[in-house]
């Protein structure tokens, strides 16, 4: 992970304006290819997916992104559906990279069993500026709801929301990094006019789990499935990750549609959210996307063994 560290931009207290906004978007330097990185293994994947345009970033003199989902070739319309998402926040490199390598090296073990829905990377102009925002300075990870005003959210909204009913399970791939507590949080309090609060980073894999539509087992299932590729993350002193109350072995509740999350927009009976710690001593890159990956696998066959759409 690169070792950004936010500079200070605009008046303290104050919340940002387009000026405020306009200076962030000039700071951001490409540092990565979507195209080469991401549209190239979508390419290899034609003759085994379908693959979906949903949309298109269109970003000025940044270019223009095409978002592009990878859709099972022999769909059907009996089966349940698996959505599997990455790179909505394009900073966070194995929710992008674990989505490609299960769609290359393992998606067939589950033909004929549920349909999948895989996309790769949900903000590519982020991905590119290893950003955790978009260009407008807006957090696609709050904005997933009807009539969005972020694009990137807005599209995948679009995508999925005819398929409500038939997702029973779906999977977002995050994760959590030092740079969140260097750089993203600290904007992100500049950007609302807020005062910065120093929080802790976990070091390991833990998941998030919907409030509203717990589903424990089904957590516990990806944990045992990760913890045989990497460690999970120990809760802090006062029994929390990330200030949240710790549920069980690395698992950490949110109100998934009320904080408008990516695991929430599709209606599934089992959701998560994964969080892989890159920057940890004891965990490689391969590691990473190799844990993503497994979470994948836990939570299909999970959800096929227990199956049955929510009503």
């Amino acid at each position: 992970m690169h070792a950004q560290t936010f500079q200070p931009l605009g008046t303290p207290g104050v919340p940002w304006g387009d000026a405020e906004k306009a200076q962030w978007r000039a700071r951001q330097r490409k540092q990565r290819s979507h195209a080469d990185d991401v549209l190239t293994a979508i390419d290899a994947l034609r003759t085994s997916w379908e693959v979906v345009p949903y949309g298109e970033l269109d970003c000025g003199d940044d270019g223009r992104f095409p978002l592009l989902a990878l859709r099972s070739l022999s769909w059907d319309a009996a089966r349940p559906v698996a959505l599997v998402t990455g790179g909505v926040h394009g900073y966070e490199t194995s929710g992008v990279h674990g989505a490609l390598q299960f769609a290359q090296q393992h998606a067939q073990a589950f033909a004929g069993q549920i349909n999948l829905l895989v996309v790769p990377c949900v903000s590519p102009w982020a991905y590119e500026r290893i950003q955790r925002w978009n260009a407008h300075a807006q957090d696609p990870n709050r904005n997933f709801f009807e009539n969005s005003p972020c694009a990137e959210s807005a599209a995948l909204w679009a995508l999925v929301q005819p398929l409500r009913g038939q997702v029973l399970v779906h999977i977002d791939l995050h994760e959590t990094t030092d740079t969140d507590e260097t750089e993203f949080r600290p904007a992100l309090a500049a950007r609302d006019g807020v005062p910065f609060e120093p929080g802790t980073i976990p070091d390991g894999f833990y998941l998030v789990d919907d409030s509203e539509n717990p589903q424990p087992a089904f957590q516990d299932a990806i944990i045992a499935a990760v913890a045989k590729v990497t460690h999970i993350a120990p809760s802090d002193m006062d029994a929390t990750i990330i200030g949240s109350p710790v549920v069980a072995e690395g698992v950490i509740r949110y109100p998934l549609v009320q904080l408008g999350l990516c695991a929430g927009i599709s209606g599934a009976r089992f959701t998560t959210t994964t969080e892989v710690y890159p920057d940890s001593r004891r965990a490689t890159p391969a590691q990473c996307n190799a844990a993503q990956v497994e979470a994948v696998r836990a939570a299909l066959a999970f959800a096929l063994a227990h199956g049955g759409l929510a009503g």
